[in-house]
């Protein structure tokens, strides 16, 4: 039997690899969590809902100011495989960074297959040069911005290290202080064999130009590479070799395995202040 890619000869076998709900005893509780998180988020810390960054509906992200007038900022990408979910599942991540002095940024975006991921990768570029552009006015620092991304955002993360900054935005060229991606899609082919297909629609362009292992660059912005231990094989080998080629580009990169924790567990710490990923990010943007 032919190899669908590398060593996978069936559509079940990679779907096991990258449906991570498959292995859960309760497959809806990590939205649940999700959504508890992002209610409290949203019932207990300042906030500025639904600003647009864009002229399309889904154009848009919510701000989470922190106290502190020129805070640095975190801007947030949330997962879903490019066709489920919005930033309103994701407030939560602001619970651990706006007690850090950190503004906590959620980017919404169009979902598959109603746009290409060449425009989901396009509109969260363009949330993050509104981002560096205006944040000072909700009370940010616009030279000390990072983004985070999960699963699929993380690969939009990735992109938006590779984007040409100066050439196509006239922003500095390196105008993101740091980078923390969890659990995310940096090698996009074996998706066109997935369950994944009928919804995102991957063709040789689309993986050639929003393929994160094929644009790497040289980049001054500290990375940080993050999955879960009890994720699949895959989800580790993904941040493995785009570290590997980061660092082969002679960027600055490190990665780490959150003990115990499954696919949607990875990004947990970013709702508790005293988490190492908290740790990591507010020493990288001066807090």
């Amino acid at each position: 039997m032919p190899f669908l890619y590398q060593s996978f000869e069936t559509q079940a076998q990679i779907d096991a690899q990258y449906n991570p709900s498959l292995h859960l005893a309760d497959p809806a509780e990590p939205l649940r969590h999700y959504q508890a998180s992002a209610a409290q988020a949203r019932a207990t810390l300042p906030a500025v809902l639904d600003v647009p960054y864009g002229p399309t509906l889904a154009e848009t992200l919510d701000i989470f100011p922190a106290a502190q007038p020129h805070a640095p900022v975190l801007v947030f990408v949330h997962g879903g495989y490019w066709r489920a979910l919005s930033s309103k599942d994701f407030s939560g991540v602001a619970l651990g960074l706006q007690p850090r002095g950190v503004t906590t940024v959620v980017v919404n975006h169009a979902l598959c297959p109603w746009v290409t991921l060449d425009e989901i990768t396009r509109q969260v570029r363009a949330a993050l040069a509104w981002t560096l552009r205006h944040i000072a006015a909700h009370g940010g620092a616009p030279d000390r911005v990072a983004v985070a991304g999960h699963s699929a955002g993380g690969q939009l993360g990735a992109m938006a290290l590779a984007t040409p900054w100066a050439q196509d935005y006239g922003l500095p060229p390196e105008p993101l202080s740091a980078a923390l991606l969890f659990s995310g899609l940096y090698d996009l082919e074996p998706l066109r064999y997935s369950y994944l297909q009928p919804l995102i629609q991957l063709d040789d362009g689309i993986l050639r130009r929003n393929t994160p292992l094929r644009h790497v660059r040289r980049c001054a912005t500290p990375l940080h590479l993050v999955w879960g231990a009890a994720e699949s094989g895959e989800f580790a080998r993904q941040s493995t070799a785009f570290l590997q080629a980061w660092l082969a580009a002679g960027n600055q990169g490190t990665a780490a395995a959150l003990p115990g924790a499954d696919h949607f567990q990875a990004i947990h710490p970013l709702e508790n202040p005293h988490s190492s990923m908290v740790d990591w990010l507010c020493s990288h943007l001066g807090v």
